[in-house]
């Protein structure tokens, strides 16, 4: 079916996501420990500002600011009650900053992980999950969004819920996962076996891939193996850290440069990856690097794991992929 984000994906070989948005918006002066997802009723101007940024630094997708702006995460604030209000003043926050762009936009729904554990590993029901993920979903196309993007997720029940929820829009879905424990989810769930699941989603995701995690090398190593299961039409996604975070003098720094996400967002084409971007720690100026990378650049083979090494830094390895396995997927 015809979208903005399909549509445009046909008119181009990949398409450039935006980077980080608490990380960015703690630089500009979000009070520690509050939600970012407030100020899109109280500082509308600062995340403008922030979305304007990553238009100028060349990004064709640009995400709500609404991470954690599902009724769990909010009910940490006691703002549970604002879910709409705070979802649908980010969607049209995100889509009047597109207008200014000067070039096409997606305008994507962000939608992060609960918090909470599924049963029986804690106790939020599926029920529970899909009502929440519905409350905000609807609120995000309310807003005008032209499609939900879930990300973060690191259990299949929650993304199935995220999933479920999001399709009953009507808009298209995408999603990432994120694979921060030994190259799996949290939930132990390796690549190989995150790409079967997001493969098998009715309906379908129109794109997928990895987001955060633990630093470039993993993220790119993740997409390595995702394009290894993908179909010839799939679209994947990748969206690092700019690097690893480092506590600095009480502060959290990421260790990537401009040189680190330079070599990332040239290997993730490498990988297959059609739609590129930063997460934690990604600047307006970090995108603006990636963009340059990915301009005119023609992608070379997969790479394989030394490669990728060898660019980025170690890659963090999973106790279920053994040695073996690791030189087949060098070859």
């Amino acid at each position: 079916m015809s979208n903005p984000l399909t549509d445009l994906l046909n008119e181009r070989d990949y398409l450039l996501a935006d980077g980080a948005t608490g990380t960015n918006m703690m630089a500009m002066g979000l009070p520690p420990g509050q939600a970012a997802d407030l100020w899109n009723l109280h500082s509308p101007e600062k995340v403008t500002d922030l979305h304007k940024a990553f238009l100028k630094a060349g990004a064709d997708i640009i995400l709500t600011n609404t991470f954690s702006s599902n009724q769990f995460r909010l009910s940490l604030d006691h703002a549970e009650h604002l879910t709409t209000d705070i979802n649908v003043a980010a969607a049209r926050l995100a889509r009047s900053a597109s207008q200014s762009a000067g070039h096409p936009v997606i305008v994507a729904g962000s939608m992060g992980p609960t918090g909470e554990l599924m049963e029986p590993h804690g106790t939020m029901n599926y029920e529970s999950a899909v009502k929440a993920f519905t409350e905000q979903a609807n609120a995000l196309a309310e807003g005008g969004v032209d499609v939900l993007w879930i990300e973060t997720i690191f259990a299949f029940d929650e993304l199935l819920a995220a999933v479920t929820a999001a399709a009953n829009t009507g808009l298209p879905v995408a999603s990432t996962m994120t694979f921060d424990t030994a190259g799996s989810t949290m939930m132990g769930k390796t690549p190989e076996q995150a790409s079967e699941f997001m493969r098998s989603t009715l309906p379908p995701l129109i794109a997928y891939g990895a987001n955060c995690g633990a630093g470039p090398s993993t993220l790119v190593d993740t997409i390595s193996r995702f394009s290894r299961c993908a179909a010839q039409d799939d679209i994947i996604i990748a969206k690092g850290n700019c690097g690893i975070p480092q506590s600095i003098d009480g502060n959290i720094v990421y260790s990537g440069d401009d040189e680190t996400m330079w070599r990332y967002a040239r290997l993730a084409r490498d990988c297959g990856a059609r739609i590129i971007g930063g997460c934690c720690g990604t600047t307006p100026a970090r995108l603006k690097t990636i963009a340059a990378a990915l301009h005119s650049y023609t992608p070379g083979d997969s790479p394989d794991v030394e490669t990728i090494e060898a660019s980025l830094g170690p890659i963090q390895k999973s106790k279920k992929r053994s040695k073996r396995q690791n030189a087949r997927t060098s070859t």
